[in-house]
């Protein structure tokens, strides 16, 4: 399972919308006879690339996959289908898909025809992982990951507005591998006028084969270097369920502290990115990460929890969570 958890997260950026799977068969000799990850949208699933390398070597034999298999065809065959065909003695899936097109239905499928099934197995990596598509199944949503890059007395900006570079060459290249991993790209039309980003993906300084929508709440200037962008007003919970229904299912929030803080303040940030240079602003004029009203109490504080702590050259980045979703595995047997 940790080796098809490694193939998954290969895919990620080219399987998007669709889960980034992983999927390794094991001959009855307990040999790798078969591997592989999901293709582009439209392409082979997981298990069809791994039994397609396997071919007769997968009968009586195991697979380890890590998300449930699809028991539906749409505009590939049913996985279910292919593993009965193959001949596969027992199915091991990391985690029940959630998509209610799936959601226990292929394990079923697979039981009836005799297949030993079980789940569990690494579930935790697996829903780490598989985040985005897991929280959009879930929540018709995209997962929202808040990028900030500050000093270490939280200020994103000088009193004159000034912030380049805060970080960095090591941490901006890292902001360049969060924009390839996500479907979208959000900033406030602030933002937009003073800095005229484009938003782009440039992971190793070469632009990322799949680039992600540019979003802009509000009015985007004329002219500017990230047009064509969509424009979205209105309620940043209608924002978010549209961008769901586009299939976005990670968007990167990289405003200002104005957009920060309106997210922030609503609870509608999963994970927060913080790059934190060695930098001290100093004073009470420099420009703070959010914008807006504040706790008004130490009890009132938002707290949340260190999930990963790095060095990035002279900077650090740390990514915090607000809460972590309960597993859909069942219970484990495998």
């Amino acid at each position: 399972m940790a080796r098809a958890l490694a193939l998954s997260g290969a895919a990620r950026r080219r399987a998007s919308p669709n889960p980034w799977v992983g999927c390794v068969v094991v001959s009855p000799s307990g040999e790798v006879v078969g591997e592989g990850a999901t293709e582009r949208p439209g392409g082979r699933h997981a298990e069809v690339v791994a039994l397609d390398l396997a071919g007769d070597s997968a009968r009586g034999g195991a697979v380890y996959v890590t998300l449930e298999p699809c028991a539906h065809e749409g505009r590939t065959p049913a996985c279910t289908e292919r593993l009965k065909k193959a001949g596969v003695a027992k199915v091991v899936a990391a985690l029940v898909d959630p998509d209610p097109n799936v959601s226990g239905r292929g394990l079923a499928e697979l039981e009836r025809a005799g297949i030993e099934v079980g789940t569990g197995l690494l579930a935790s990596e697996v829903e780490e992982s598989l985040a985005p598509y897991l929280t959009h199944r879930r929540s018709g949503r995209p997962l929202v990951v808040l990028k900030l890059a500050l000093t270490l007395d939280g200020r994103l900006a000088a009193p004159d507005g000034s912030s380049r570079w805060i970080t960095g060459p090591e941490a901006r290249q890292e902001v360049q591998q969060l924009r390839a991993d996500s479907d979208a790209v959000l900033v406030g039309a602030g933002t937009a006028r003073a800095d005229d980003p484009e938003l782009t993906a440039r992971p190793g300084g070469v632009p990322a084969e799949r680039q992600p929508l540019r979003v802009v709440l509000g009015r985007a200037p004329k002219a500017a270097r990230l047009r064509p962008a969509l424009e979205m007003t209105g309620d940043l919970r209608g924002v978010l369920d549209e961008l769901g229904r586009r299939g976005v299912l990670q968007l990167l929030v990289e405003g200002g502290a104005q957009v920060a803080g309106e997210f922030h303040r609503a609870g509608l940030v999963d994970r927060y990115v913080l790059f934190l240079a060695p930098a001290l602003m100093g004073g009470e004029d420099g420009r703070p990460a959010f914008a807006g009203a504040g706790a008004r109490s130490i009890s009132e504080a938002w707290r949340g929890e260190i999930v990963s702590l790095r060095r990035l050259g002279g900077d650090l980045r740390l990514d915090l969570v607000a809460r972590r979703p309960e597993s859909t595995g069942r219970a484990c047997h495998y």
